[in-house]
């Protein structure tokens, strides 16, 4: 199995302006049922830590299927003016799951 037939793990934290937080806090709650949905997502799951960071964590079954997904419009618009939601730059992580994954078996061609 190579690497681009692993998924791909997504997850960090966000932390938000303090007068952007719920507004913040309703926008990712937003994105979290229609991603779950989408084609090649194998879960998706939104945090909120106690000192007022959000933790994200994705799972994508490839990277195909999370290009498409930060290509939908509300993630994009959401990206596009990240600066004015957030105090500083995320602390994100993206890795490539070297763990077995059964959802994630290679679709057939």
């Amino acid at each position: 199995m190579t690497n681009t037939d692993r998924p791909i793990a997504l997850y960090g934290f966000l932390r938000p302006r303090p007068e952007r937080r719920d507004e913040v806090r309703r926008i990712l709650s937003s994105f979290v049922a229609p991603t779950r949905k989408e084609p090649g997502n194998l879960q998706y799951h939104l945090h909120e830590h106690e000192d007022g960071r959000f933790f994200l964590y994705e799972i994508w079954r490839s990277q195909e299927d999370l290009d498409r997904h930060n290509a939908t419009p509300p993630l994009r618009a959401f990206l596009e003016n990240l600066p004015t939601f957030l105090e500083e730059a995320p602390d994100g992580y993206f890795d490539t799951m070297i763990s077995p994954y059964a959802e994630a078996e290679p679709v057939p061609e």
